[in-house]
């Protein structure tokens, strides 16, 4: 993929693996191949960087499979393998877990939590430092949102998170900075699975306040220029000084 929007892509990411370290040297990183368009994308991305960078890195892909109908579990392994990327599936039975804790009404929390543990375990397996994830700007803003109205505090998806256990990677996120609009318009220009990385749940995602937040941003970028990289640029401008915080006790 060599084309204008994919190079406008690889810039913003570069920069951004550049500004906050994200790979260095000797990494091995294990990206979450979801699937989706924007975890194509990535490993897109780290393909391309792994030929330009001055620094040495392997990564290699994996999907986290709940065992949805129609997920389409070889569709994903079949086009990393496409591309001679090396892929890993970590398998768990979602919907008889979601049952047996009676958390239907909740399934999202349930099925995140134990992705990201599934796929810290095989990092660790596979001797890999990172883990890659294909979060975008869009994401990062409804995060912030998110977070904002629960009265959760100022933060979001970083681009880089230090492992909170020593057993844990790092996780990295290149695309925190690119607008979903530019993964979308790079993803169109490739041959991806028609049906992958679907989501069993996916009217109740839909309906939720991620998408709600997700539909906000879009409405707001309608009205307010450049609002995608006037909130990244305010996310590294914070001001405590003019903020609700009490001063510190002398």
């Amino acid at each position: 993929m060599n084309t204008r929007d994919f190079k406008k892509l690889c810039r913003i990411a570069g920069e951004t693996v550049v500004r906050y370290r994200l790979i260095a040297d000797g990494d091995r990183i294990l990206v979450g191949a979801s699937g989706g368009k924007d975890s194509f994308v990535l490993l897109h991305l780290l393909d391309h960087l792994r030929h330009v960078a001055p620094v040495k890195f392997d990564f290699m892909a994996a999907t986290f499979d709940p065992q949805f109908e129609d997920f389409g579990i070889d569709a994903i392994a079949g086009y990393c393998r496409e591309h001679h990327w090396e892929h890993h599936t970590v398998s768990v039975n979602i919907p008889a877990v979601i049952a047996d804790k009676k958390m239907e009404k909740n399934p999202c929390m349930l099925c995140s939590r134990l992705r990201r543990g599934n796929l810290y375990r095989l990092a660790g397996e596979l001797h890999c430092n990172k883990l890659a994830l294909g979060q975008h700007l869009d994401d990062v803003i409804s995060s912030f949102l998110m977070s904002l109205c629960r009265g959760q505090g100022l933060t979001s998806m970083a681009p880089l998170v230090k492992p909170d256990a020593p057993a844990h990677p790092e996780v990295i996120r290149p695309l925190a900075l690119v607008p979903e609009k530019l993964i979308s318009a790079c993803a169109q220009t490739l041959p991806l699975p028609e049906k992958s990385g679907r989501c069993r749940y996916e009217n109740r995602v839909e309906n939720g306040d991620r998408a709600f937040f997700s539909r906000l941003v879009d409405e707001l970028a309608c009205r307010i220029p450049d609002l995608h990289s006037n909130i990244a640029r305010s996310l590294t401008r914070v001001e405590p000084e003019h903020l609700l915080i009490p001063p510190a006790e002398p």
